[in-house]
C-alpha cells in the first residue's frame, strides 16, 4: 500500500542516511511490514476454486453454528440452551491451543503435494468424521466432542486454504480476492440453513448434506491447484518442543501494525460471536415460536441478506484495491455491524428485526473482507513463516470464540429473573459496543492506508 505523506521527507530536505541493517535493531521490521516481497497475480482458475473451497468449507462447518448444533441441542437438552456456549466455547478453545503449532508443521511439511495440500485433505477427513459424531450424539457431551473435533478438522481445511493465499496473492489482487472470499463465507451458513430447513427432521442429512458440499469444492482445490514439491527444502533450525512452543508468541513491537490487525480481529469477532452464536434462540424468543420452526426463518431472512453482503464484502474489497485504502472500510464495516446490533436488540416489530439483521450482513461482509486483505497485506515473515503467523491471528478468532459463549450466559441472566426471559437485548447492545472498538483498532495501522 502507499506510505502516508509523513513518512516521506519533506521536498528539497536531505534524507537521513540509513543506519547499516546491522547496527539497526528496527531494520527488519522495516523491511518485513513496509517492503514484502512482490508476488506475481494469480490465475482466475486459481482465484475461482479458492473461493469455491471456501464456501464449501464455511457451508460445512458453519451450518453447525448457524442452526444445526441448536437443533440437536434442543432434542438433547430441552430447555438449556446454555449448553451451546459451552459447546461452541469449548471447540474454539481447542483451536487457540493447537493453531500455531499446526501452523508450523504446515510451514515445514517436505511432501511432493507440497505443503498445505496434505492438511486439506487431512482435515477434510476428520472433518466428515466430526459430522457423524454430531449427528449421531446421544448426549450434549458427545455434541460437543463431535465439534471440538469438527473445529480441528474443517478449521485445517480453512486455515491452509487462507495460508495459500498468503502464498500467493499479490498486493494488487488481495482486497478483490478476500472480498469474494468474504462474501461466500458469509452466504454459505444462509445455504446450509436453507438445507437445514428440508431436513431438519433427520440429524444424520443435517450435518452430512453441507459435509458433501464442503468435501466436494475442497476436492476441487487439491486437485486441480498444485504446490511447489517441497521435499528439499532445509530448515535453519531444528524444530524441537521448546521451538515449537517459542512459535505461539511473538514481539509484538517488532510487528505492530500486525498486532493491531490482531487486535482489531479479535475485539469484532467478540462482538459478532456474542451476536451469532444464540441467533436462532434469540429470534424463538423475539417471534414467539420454537427454535425448531426458526430455520426456514432466519433462511428466508437469510436470502435477503445475500444481496447486503454481497454488497458490503465484494463492494469494500474492490474499492478498497483501487482506492488503496484499507482501513475506513474496516472502520465502516464495524459501524455499520454495530448500527445492525442495536435495532435488533431494541426491535419492537418484525420489519426493525429485519433491517437491523440486514445492516449487520453488509457489515459482515466489507470488514471480513478488507480487514483479511488488510491482514495479507502486513503478515510477517511471509515467504518462510506464513503458517506460523497465521495460525497466530487464528488466535484473534478463536480467542473470543472460546470466550465470549462462556460469558455471554452472564448477560443473559441479567434480569432474566424478573422477567422470566433471557436478556438478549443487553447482549446485542454488548456486541455492538465490542466491533466498533475492533473497528477503531484498524486506524492504528501506519504501513497501510
Amino acid at each position: 500500500m502507499l506510505k502516508h505523506p509523513s513518512d516521506l521527507p519533506a521536498p528539497g530536505s536531505i534524507a537521513p542516511q540509513p543506519i547499516p541493517a546491522s547496527l539497526d535493531p528496527l531494520a527488519e521490521e522495516l523491511v518485513v511490514e513496509r517492503t514484502p516481497p512482490q508476488q506475481a497475480e494469480v490465475g482466475s482458475l486459481y482465484i475461482w476454486l479458492q473461493v469455491l473451497g471456501q464456501f464449501g468449507v464455511f457451508i460445512a462447518f458453519i451450518t453447525p453454528i448457524a442452526i444445526s448444533l441448536s437443533i440437536r441441542l434442543a432434542e438433547l437438552a430441552p430447555g438449556h440452551e446454555e449448553y451451546l456456549g459451552f459447546i461452541t466455547g469449548s471447540g474454539a478453545l481447542v483451536v487457540m491451543l493447537t493453531g500455531p503449532l499446526l501452523g508450523v508443521l504446515s510451514d515445514r511439511t517436505r511432501t511432493r503435494l507440497g505443503r498445505r495440500r496434505p492438511f486439506m485433505i487431512a482435515g477434510t477427513l476428520l472433518g466428515v468424521v466430526s459430522l457423524v459424531v454430531m449427528a449421531l450424539a446421544p448426549n450434549p457431551f458427545v455434541l460437543g466432542f463431535g465439534w471440538i473435533l469438527a473445529q480441528l478438522g474443517w478449521g485445517q481445511v480453512l486455515g491452509n486454504l487462507q495460508i495459500s493465499m498468503a502464498d500467493k496473492l499479490p498486493e494488487s489482487q488481495r482486497g478483490k480476492v478476500a472480498g469474494l472470499t468474504g462474501f461466500v463465507t458469509q452466504i454459505a451458513p444462509v445455504f446450509g440453513v436453507v438445507i437445514a430447513g428440508f431436513v431438519s427432521g433427520d440429524p444424520l442429512l443435517l450435518f452430512l448434506i453441507p459435509g458433501a458440499v464442503g468435501v466436494f469444492f475442497v476436492t476441487l482445490f487439491v486437485v486441480f491447484i498444485k504446490e511447489e514439491d517441497t521435499r528439499g527444502r532445509v530448515f535453519d533450525e531444528r524444530l524441537s518442543v521448546p521451538v515449537l512452543f517459542s512459535k505461539y508468541i511473538y514481539n509484538p513491537r517488532k510487528y505492530p501494525d500486525f498486532s493491531w490487525v490482531w487486535l482489531g480481529r479479535s475485539l469484532f469477532y467478540f462482538g459478532l460471536t456474542l451476536n451469532t452464536t444464540f441467533t436462532a434462540f434469540f429470534f424463538a424468543s423475539r417471534l414467539g415460536v420454537e427454535v425448531a420452526e426458526v430455520a426456514p426463518i432466519i433462511a428466508t431472512l437469510g436470502l435477503f441478506g445475500i444481496m447486503a453482503t454481497t454488497l458490503g464484502a465484494i463492494g469494500g474489497g474492490f474499492l478498497s484495491d483501487r482506492l488503496r485504502r484499507r482501513r475506513v472500510f474496516v472502520l465502516g464495516g464495524a459501524t455499520l455491524f454495530a448500527i445492525g446490533a442495536v435495532l435488533m436488540a431494541l426491535a419492537s416489530d418484525i420489519p426493525m428485526l429485519y433491517t437491523g439483521s440486514l445492516i449487520t450482513s453488509v457489515g459482515i461482509g466489507m470488514f471480513s473482507a478488507v480487514d483479511q486483505a488488510l491482514l495479507l497485506d502486513v503478515l510477517p515473515e511471509r515467504d518462510t513463516s506464513a503458517g506460523r503467523f497465521m495460525g497466530i491471528f487464528g488466535f484473534a478468532i478463536s480467542i473470543p470464540q472460546a470466550v465470549a459463549p462462556l460469558i455471554a450466559p452472564a448477560f443473559l441472566a441479567i434480569g432474566a429473573a424478573a422477567s422470566g426471559d433471557k436478556n438478549y437485548t443487553l447482549l446485542y447492545l454488548i456486541a455492538a459496543g465490542f466491533t466498533m472498538l475492533g473497528g477503531f483498532a484498524a486506524l492504528r495501522v501506519k504501513s497501510v492506508r
